[in-house]
């Protein structure tokens, strides 16, 4: 069993649709789950939202959160994860913005990540930080710890 496998069992147990919002990992927490035959019962859409303009356009972030904030933050990570909520027939939404690297800068470092579950009955927002391990360890990290969110959030459904 992988962790896409438990998320997925759990959203069929519950009848619960999903919907991703990315923007660091690229579409990876779509792909993990859609890798697994049968996905389609549960996995609605997922929005590679990699730009500013995309997660504006795309999901309804507005462009006064992102001055204020900044693309890696947890208010932009909320806003991502209502928008994927409100823009898809689902029940669940899981968002991720952050900076894989390389890069970064000492108010936002290199494997700092935000992280959004929406439901209809609320929002959940973190940010972890995984550490400059390289970008592909980052994305890998973010990745996994989404699949750990929506896991968490069907378990409380």
């Amino acid at each position: 069993m992988t962790l896409a496998t438990d998320v997925l069992d759990l959203a069929k147990e519950r009848q619960v649709m999903l919907a991703t919002a990315e923007s660091c990992t690229g579409g990876l927490v779509a792909a993990e789950l859609t890798d697994v035959p049968g996905s389609s019962a549960v996995v609605e859409r997922g929005f590679v939202t990699y730009t500013n303009r995309a997660k504006i356009e795309m999901l309804g972030v507005r462009e006064d959160t992102l001055d204020a904030h900044g693309a890696v933050s947890e208010e932009v990570a909320a806003e991502m994860a209502r928008g994927a909520l409100a823009h898809a027939p689902v029940q669940l939404a899981v968002s991720i913005t952050g900076i894989a690297g390389p890069g970064g800068s000492e108010f936002k470092p290199e494997g700092r990540v935000c992280f959004g579950v929406a439901n209809r009955n609320g929002l959940h927002v973190e940010t972890v930080e995984f550490g400059a391990l390289g970008r592909d360890k980052v994305r890998l990290a973010a990745r996994d710890h989404a699949l750990i969110l929506l896991k968490q959030a069907l378990e409380g459904m």
